[in-house]
């Protein structure tokens, strides 16, 4: 049984009133390569440095070998830490750069006296144990010989090289990268991804890597936290992340993927894009799904052959594949194959069951909460509504001074009424004109299902998630304006045990 050396439970992280990390709860095998990876501001660096103690939970336990360190400073911790810049002494030669920390460190020795007994002192390192670590740290990093070497001689690769000897001369238990490939070139991450991956085979120690570069974290992992939004969306090895996300989010961040609605018409059998096909997942009949198709799961054949046809529309070459973009009626599908096709050519398509991949919708509709205004608007999500509230009671209509009148004649003031909102993904539409809507908010997710793009506005005060449907093309982080026509708000009166929650 694998060894838990680091551990979180429940670990939640406010700056202010910003909620960073919403409730992370995960477990570290030792000697394991771990990878945070998601996009910039999802909480993977606010959570390596809380294990390094840099950042402190605000509730929440970080376990160490089973014990609580949640509150124990980063000297006290047995981890080291890369960062992106290597923080280098630029008056220090590479010997003294990677010995630094050893000079500072002091170490419990035991001795034994004349009369057998053994007594313990606390000591530095000696010259010639400082000699030896480095050298040491020097030949894992494949830097022998560079020790007289200025660091401002040294290419980027190799100030990374130094910046890892330095932090693994210590002999951590855990080693922690955070984005420390990010400076370099793309020919030189690719061979430092390699070099890493090595030494971590090597040295035996927990790394644990953040990343929001998908392939690197494909190359070097054993495991990957997939994060959003400070919420771990799955764990996971590479290859069952890859081949088995677990939503939409995950399936559009990791790799490329054709992501579509749709229904499952049978046992084991899903319709979409019009047609019906074979898969291996199991859901209820007639149940809603997102369909997750990878390019190189689509096989091109003859028009004849095919259960899609379509036009190729898109040709791109990518050195080791041909992306090809086929409409396939109002659809569009991406494949990769390492077979040409000419753009305006009819094509057949196929996709095998084990190609087809099915999820629960995360989203089927939006639910806030809400306030009836004196003016029989309805106040949610840091905005205003009009809606229709004779739906809160059967049969009723509002009278001349604005009040609504029940079946049986009762009069009623609803201002201050607390209602439940429900808006259908379908029901919403954005403009950038500020004033259009009855909220703003900026659009912070995008991804496209084939034929339209799903989207999610979020508001700026209280946060609220506007999920939808679009056939437009928006860019993420604009700031746009929220309009849901009136008749599209459903409208019903909060129960006192929902108020009570």
């Amino acid at each position: 049984m694998a060894e838990h050396i680091i551990e979180l439970k429940g670990v939640t992280k406010y700056y202010d009133d910003n909620l960073v990390i919403d409730n992370v709860s995960f477990y570290v095998n030792k000697g394991e390569f771990i990878t945070f990876l998601g996009p910039s501001g999802c909480g993977k660096t606010t959570t390596l440095r809380m294990i390094a103690g840099f950042d402190i939970p605000t509730s929440g336990q970080i376990l160490l070998n089973g014990k609580d360190i949640s509150l124990l400073p980063p000297n006290k911790r047995p981890v080291n830490t890369v960062f992106q810049r290597y923080a280098l002494f630029p008056h220090l030669n590479i010997f003294e750069n990677i010995a630094f920390g050893l000079r500072c460190k002091k170490v419990v020795n035991t001795y034994q006296n004349e009369n057998g007994e053994t007594y313990t002192k606390t000591e530095r390192f000696s010259k010639k144990e400082i000699a030896e670590k480095v050298k040491k740290a020097l030949a894992v990093v494949d830097l022998e010989g560079f020790e007289k070497r200025s660091v401002s001689t040294l290419s980027g690769g190799q100030q990374q090289r130094v910046a890892i000897a330095r932090a693994i001369v210590n002999e951590p238990e855990i080693l922690l990268l955070d984005e420390p490939l990010g400076a370099l070139d793309l020919k030189m991450r690719k061979e430092m991804q390699i070099e890493l991956k090595e030494m971590h085979k090597r040295l035996g120690i927990t790394f644990i890597y953040v990343t929001h570069d998908q392939e690197e974290a494909l190359t070097m992992s054993d495991t990957i936290v997939v994060m959003a939004d400070g919420v771990v969306q799955q764990i996971g090895t590479p290859t069952d992340i890859y081949n088995e996300p677990a939503n939409t989010f995950v399936a559009d961040f990791i790799g490329e993927s054709n992501i579509f609605n749709g229904t499952v018409v049978g046992d084991k059998k899903v319709k979409f894009c019009g047609k019906t096909f074979d898969c291996l997942d199991k859901f209820e009949k007639n149940e809603l799904v997102d369909v997750v198709v990878r390019p190189e799961d689509v096989h091109m054949c003859t028009p004849e052959d095919g259960k899609l046809k379509g036009e190729v529309i898109s040709v791109v070459f990518k050195g080791i594949h041909y992306e090809i973009t086929v409409q396939v009626g109002r659809f569009e599908f991406v494949i990769q194959s390492t077979e040409n096709r000419t753009v305006g050519e009819t094509i057949g398509m196929n996709v095998s069951p084990d190609g087809i991949h099915l999820m629960k919708p995360k989203y089927t509709t939006n639910v806030f909460d809400g306030t009836i205004t004196k003016r029989n608007t309805v106040e949610f999500a840091d905005g205003e509504f009009e809606c229709d509230v004779t739906q809160l009671y059967p049969n009723s209509r509002i009278d001349e001074e604005e009040y609504l009148v029940t079946e049986t004649g009762e009069r009623i003031d609803l201002t201050g009424t607390e209602v439940r909102v429900e808006v259908g993904l379908n029901d919403v539409m954005i403009s950038d004109d500020e004033t259009a809507g009855g909220t703003t908010g900026h659009i912070i997710s995008i991804i496209y299902k084939g034929d339209h793009y799903r989207l999610i506005v979020r508001t700026e005060e209280s946060e609220e998630d506007f999920v939808f449907t679009s056939a437009d093309l928006w860019n993420e982080n604009d700031f746009v304006s929220v309009i849901i026509p009136k008749e599209k708000i459903k409208l019903s009166l909060k129960h006192t045990e929902e108020k009570k929650r």
